[in-house]
């Protein structure tokens, strides 16, 4: 049996939501990230609205040459509370299709509706009615492609964005393909691309034409790989969010920094964002990892096992203090840093705070705080040391 696959990517996400929520912004060219005037435009694009995009603009752009491209935008401070709120909503709606939802990112998921079908309907009226479902609920725009596998499936996700429906059928697979850049394939960056148009291979059609044994011998496993996606081959499963081995929150600035009080009060947020999750879905992890990645790009990550599973946001924050303390960062500009739990535990029923006796206190506190944010919004309760991070009108 076919499989029935659904890439789901939310259009210009974060500047999508800022013109929904500001109706004057509709139709007006709208820049996430920091502010490129008044001496601040250090920092680079976090998202572009498609009005900005014809000027040029994309992101992780330089806020600088954003502002030179198009100087009238609508220039916005990234507020990742709000896109995170909105899209949770987003993936209530696909997980009333299914339950095996892979989310990719924040607007992003990869879906199997193979056995949706008798519910719902063929693949691509699910695809279709999940894209009314996310504009009639939320107002926003959802490119979708629907195929038999997941590396297709994304490719006609891209290919007609804004607000986008592609189907590819299975007997459809190669013409598809074909005439595309071999730079849609994944794993051709930019070298491998360059060495496969020096030998003459422009399309993904003409790379399908190889022999597979002349690519192993060039590109390793690498060329049978390439060589299976040239073809439309794809056996990746999808892998929904209940079974990830791993659980973890991620977050990248809008003007990089080195700025030591600064990172250590986002590692706190994003310590309290992941443990908040934990407890949510009934978890605690053995294995702290902390994710750095410097402004020119260079990542790094350490990781920490500890002898008893965590669940708290001071555990969690305080392995990864001494995990920072491993890597050299003092004076160097940080554009991202995440943080992961894995190695985990079926500590609790999901929706309750999992009971470690050495921490009764602890345990209230934190459940005082869940009960709180799922009846107010994560909005309604934080940390005072971390106030300073939000909004004067989300402290309001």
């Amino acid at each position: 049996m076919n499989r029935a696959m659904i890439h789901v990517d939310m259009d210009a996400f974060y500047a999508a939501v800022e013109q929904r929520d500001h109706p004057a912004y509709k139709g007006q060219p709208v820049i996430v990230g920091a502010d490129p005037r008044g001496g601040k435009g250090r920092g680079v694009v976090a998202a572009s609205s498609y009005e900005a995009r014809a000027f040029g603009v994309h992101s992780a752009m330089p806020i600088s040459r954003a502002y030179r491209l198009c100087p009238r935008a609508i220039f916005l401070p990234v507020r990742m509370s709000r896109y995170t709120e909105v899209s949770e909503r987003v993936f209530v709606v696909l997980r009333r299709y299914t339950d095996l939802v892979e989310p990719l990112s924040i607007d992003e998921a990869f879906l199997d509706v193979t056995g949706s079908t008798r519910l719902f309907g063929e693949p691509a009226e699910i695809g279709r009615r999940i894209k009314r479902e996310i504009w009639g609920e939320e107002g926003l725009s959802a490119s979708i492609g629907v195929a038999p596998n997941r590396f297709v499936a994304k490719i006609a996700s891209d290919l007609d964005k804004p607000d986008g429906f592609v189907l590819v059928r299975p007997e459809d697979i190669e013409t598809f393909l074909a005439d595309l850049s071999v730079s849609y394939l994944w794993g051709a960056g930019e070298k491998t691309a360059a060495i496969l148009q020096g030998l003459g291979i422009q399309t993904i059609g003409q790379l399908a034409r190889w022999p597979v044994e002349e690519l192993s011998r060039r590109f390793g496993k690498s060329g049978t790989h390439l060589h299976q996606l040239s073809r439309g081959i794809d056996e990746h499963p999808v892998i929904p969010e209940a079974m990830a081995k791993s659980i973890g929150a991620e977050t990248t600035f809008s003007v990089d920094t080195a700025e030591p009080k600064q990172i250590r009060q986002t590692l706190l947020s994003l310590a309290e964002r992941v443990s908040s999750r934990l407890r949510r879905e009934g978890y605690a992890g053995h294995t702290i990892t902390l994710k750095l990645r410097y402004a020119d790009f260079t990542t790094l990550t350490r990781s920490l096992t500890l002898p008893e599973p965590v669940a708290f946001t001071e555990e969690i924050h305080s392995a990864v203090l001494s995990l920072l303390q491993k890597i050299p960062w003092r004076g160097r500009n940080i554009r991202l840093l995440g943080i992961a739990v894995s190695k985990l535990t079926d500590k609790a029923s999901p929706g309750q705070v999992p009971l470690f006796p050495a921490n009764p206190r602890g345990e209230k506190a934190a459940q005082a705080v869940d009960e709180i944010r799922r009846r107010f919004g994560e909005a309604g309760i934080t940390r005072a040391s971390l106030l300073a991070r939000r909004s004067r009108k989300e402290v309001r």
